[in-house]
């Protein structure tokens, strides 16, 4: 490639690129080492190239750059990231490099950070149940190991102490296996990446995590590099070393920015509210590097946490979000109001491959049958509510009261619960009977027999 040539023949700058004319044989994703007059490096990445035009992605400020006087040179090789098992218990920035004082990552090994999507012929079928501690995810919108279930919040929502609970409680059930977090924080304030890394520390769960943290006044590139270095090293780790992986990816909605921000000052023609038409496309190759791979022990989850803006459901970032991952867990700020937390609304919240994951076995035989009658308790309650506001609670007759009482259980001990409170899964399911109980027990249509009678409540 173009190891021992040097370019001065930058042509312009605009925001972040930087664009030199008269390359020969440069290529897609190659590196760039530019010098300054005064003797400084920075380094940047090839975004585009054609007919002799390079256009450079600088990783840092471009503002005072002498166009005439900088030198660029391109290395001939693709970004890189070195990858070992010392990374868990590290803190790293969104390039791979470290954040935490103890020295760069000592490995023979440096692998690519473009990964690649996993053929749909090598996935293994997602079947083992991940438990998080929460009684709305683990009893009503399953994590199953190797999916992509991510979070639709907004701004204001507690999604970051959601992110540090999840990370730090999550447990694969079977103790003789591997199991690590790769967490990667994108356009996070220096406050929000202090709580992160003290959470993380405090509660001992750096000790089994990889930390990646982009701050907001760090490079915009570097947001869009972090959840590539994020995957790779958990990849790594899953497939070299047998790991069971969980990907948390926060805020998805900064790397989209992030991404817009670099189309507009390519110039390129914009999608839908001036994002790239690209998008889509973008966005797949991040999440479908999650799964299982046949023949392989490890395995990678994400959990992608986006922030829908004016909490808008239709925005391009969380649709084109919900049409690659299989479900989503959505926060209510109805619910935030009420002080119970975490402000997770069911009703709206979907997981895709739950039935492959729970049921004797994984999680209990009752599982199915508790989820769909707590859905449909809470469905029915949430109704009378919203009539309630019209006609008055006392226009209600007695069975449609105990529905609407079973509506504020329902979001006060199951929905709601403590921040550092780690409920097994039997506890979620016992905790369902309780609540069902305070229902007539006619009205259990959608578990069978044998369950209420093992497991049921109800005053005999």
């Amino acid at each position: 490639m173009n190891e021992n040539v040097t370019y001065k023949t930058v042509s312009r700058i605009a925001g972040p690129l930087m664009f030199v004319e008269k390359v020969d044989n440069v290529g897609y994703n190659e590196l760039v080492e530019i010098r300054l007059p005064n003797g400084e490096r920075r380094t940047g990445q090839v975004l585009e190239a054609r007919k002799g035009l390079a256009i450079v992605q600088v990783f840092g400020q471009t503002t005072g750059l002498d166009i005439e006087n900088t030198s660029v040179k391109f290395l001939g090789e693709t970004a890189r990231v070195s990858v070992s098992d010392e990374m868990i218990g590290r803190i790293f920035n969104g390039l791979g490099e470290p954040r935490d004082d103890m020295g760069p990552v000592v490995s023979s090994e440096k692998v690519e950070i473009v990964g690649d999507a996993i053929n749909p012929y090598s996935r293994e079928e997602p079947s083992e149940f991940i438990q998080t501690g929460i009684s709305t995810i683990d009893g009503m919108n399953t994590l199953v190991r190797g999916q992509k279930l991510p979070i639709f919040s907004g701004s204001g929502l507690p999604h970051n102490r959601l992110a540090a609970q999840i990370a730090r409680q999550a447990k694969v059930l079977s103790s003789s296996e591997g199991f690590s977090v790769v967490f990667g924080a994108m356009g996070i304030t220096s406050e929000e990446a202090n709580f992160f890394i003290n959470e993380f520390r405090s509660t001992g769960a750096l000790m089994r995590s990889v930390l990646f943290l982009n701050l907001a006044s760090d490079p915009s590139m570097e947001r869009i590099i972090l959840p590539r270095v994020a995957l790779t090293t958990a990849e790594y780790l899953a497939y070299e070393r047998g790991m069971h992986v969980l990907v948390i990816l926060s805020d998805m909605t900064n790397y989209c920015e992030a991404l817009r921000e670099i189309s507009a000052a390519r110039e390129e023609v914009p999608g839908r509210r001036g994002y790239p038409g690209y998008m889509y496309t973008d966005l797949s190759t991040i999440y479908e590097r999650a799964g299982k791979i046949k023949g392989r022990n490890g395995s990678i989850t994400q959990f992608p946490i986006l922030s829908m803006p004016s909490d808008d459901m239709t925005h391009p970032i969380p649709d084109l979000t919900g049409y690659i991952t299989e479900g989503q867990i959505v926060l209510s700020r109805d619910i935030h109001r009420k002080g119970i937390y975490p402000p997770i609304n069911v009703l709206p919240s979907l997981s895709r491959l739950m039935n492959q994951g729970i049921g004797n076995g994984r999680t209990r035989e009752d599982h199915r049958g508790v989820a769909d009658q707590l859905y449909s308790a809470y469905g029915r309650g949430m109704d009378l509510r919203s009539l309630s506001a019209i006609v008055g609670q006392e226009a209600l007759g007695k069975e449609d009261r105990q529905y609407l009482e079973f509506a504020s259980l329902f979001e006060e001990k199951f929905v709601g619960q403590g921040y550092y409170e780690d409920r097994s899964i039997e506890k979620t399911l016992d905790l369902g009977w309780e609540l069902l109980s305070t229902l007539p027990e006619r009205e259990m249509k959608r578990v069978k027999r044998e369950h209420i009678q093992k497991y049921g409540k109800w005053v005999k």
